[in-house]
């Protein structure tokens, strides 16, 4: 039996992967005290031409506000800030209590009185498009060009909003903004990327989604896609996502014996089963079209990256930042040392981590509308 303190931390741990994964059980739960009242909607896209060839007639985009748009004598939108979220999440993300507490309070840095916040779930997550819709494995094999074509055309023919004050975005979300940049390099005021690095997947970071992404094809319950009961094998490859982007220090305080950490792994591969196959096949796969290298001088949005030292997915050592943010116009990074605060990779769902450079973001780039 686990004891009660051990399984009050596993929890802990259990409540970021699930964070990670898309549960809405951790993800939406509002912060009772901030009477922040979000807002769910839904934009379809008409003739939805996908990078790979191929159109669907509808796309549907699900997305959450929090605030009231404002506009200036023109039209023109001025308080709109848009978050991306991580590959395995949703929008929803943001509405956890601590996102709320720390982003969204009155006199936080994204004060849902004073800002318009646009928190999209990306195409195949969530209430947005997916292949668990009914196309299974026939879906579009989507890249992130398309999940920001889809945003696009969301904030622009459904919100009419024609200029971001910022784009902020977590892990898959942080490499969609570096994109966002470069795509629109005049839509945005100031641009946020966390927890990611502007090169295309390689090395450790592409062997670790290739095992998850072979498991699944491999399955012999996959069917190539078309299967009647959601396979369960491949889920047993699984908790290699939270061997990545948790902090070991915290896993080994998680699960300090053998007992403990089968347990962990047991719960863990539960918890991902919830999901389904082709949607996790796509999640992984999506990464195809990534590689904002070539094109970082296009960026002309202030930007200032965000990384943890302890991230195993971005790692530190490979020296990325050092050498590609100056081609960033305007860009600088920070890398946060590795310290009582940090989770890995997950430390994207602790804002109060990162909430500083975000603050120093805004005020330097007020008045840059």
């Amino acid at each position: 039996m686990i004891r009660p303190l051990l399984a009050a931390a596993c929890m802990t741990l259990l409540s970021l992967s699930a964070h990670a994964a898309g549960d809405p059980s951790t993800a939406s739960a509002p912060a009772s005290d901030l009477a922040l009242h979000p807002v769910a909607g839904d934009y379809v896209a008409r003739d939805f031409k996908f990078s790979d060839g191929t159109t669907l007639p509808e796309v549907r985009v699900h997305y959450v506000t929090l605030g009231t748009l404002q506009r200036d004598a023109h039209g023109h939108a001025t308080n709109a800030v848009l978050l991306l979220h991580g590959t395995t999440g949703t929008g929803r993300a943001y509405l956890a209590p601590a996102m709320q507490h720390e982003l969204f309070a009155p006199g936080a840095p994204l004060d849902a009185r004073r800002y318009f916040i646009v928190m999209p779930d990306g195409l195949g997550r969530g209430g947005s498009t997916k292949p668990s819709d009914g196309l299974h494995a026939r879906f579009p094999h989507y890249g992130y060009n398309d999940v920001i074509e889809a945003h696009h055309r969301m904030l622009v023919e459904r919100l009419k909003i024609d200029h971001l004050r910022l784009v902020l975005g977590t892990s898959m979300g942080g490499m969609q903004t570096w994109m966002w940049g470069e795509r629109y390099p005049q839509m945005a005021s100031a641009l946020m990327p966390i927890a990611s690095q502007p090169i295309p997947m390689a090395g450790r970071n592409w062997l670790w989604r290739q095992m998850i992404v072979g498991a699944i094809r491999n399955d012999p319950n996959w069917q190539g896609g078309d299967y009647a009961a959601n396979p369960t094998q491949w889920t047993r490859v699984m908790p290699v996502f939270t061997i990545m982007t948790e902090n070991p220090a915290r896993m080994q305080t998680t699960a300090p014996d053998r007992a403990s950490a089968t347990h962990l792994y047991d719960t863990l591969v539960e918890r991902f089963g919830a999901n389904d196959a082709n949607d996790v096949l796509y999640w992984f796969e999506s990464s195809w079209d990534y590689d904002p290298s070539p094109d970082l001088s296009k960026i002309r949005a202030p930007l200032f990256a965000v990384n943890f030292a302890d991230d195993l997915i971005n790692a530190a050592d490979l020296g990325v930042m050092q050498k590609l943010v100056s081609q960033v116009p305007n860009g600088r990074f920070v890398e946060v040392p590795e310290g009582p605060h940090s989770y890995g990779h997950q430390t994207l769902a602790h804002p109060d981590v990162w909430k500083p450079y975000l603050v120093e973001l805004m005020n330097s780039t007020a008045g840059h509308d």
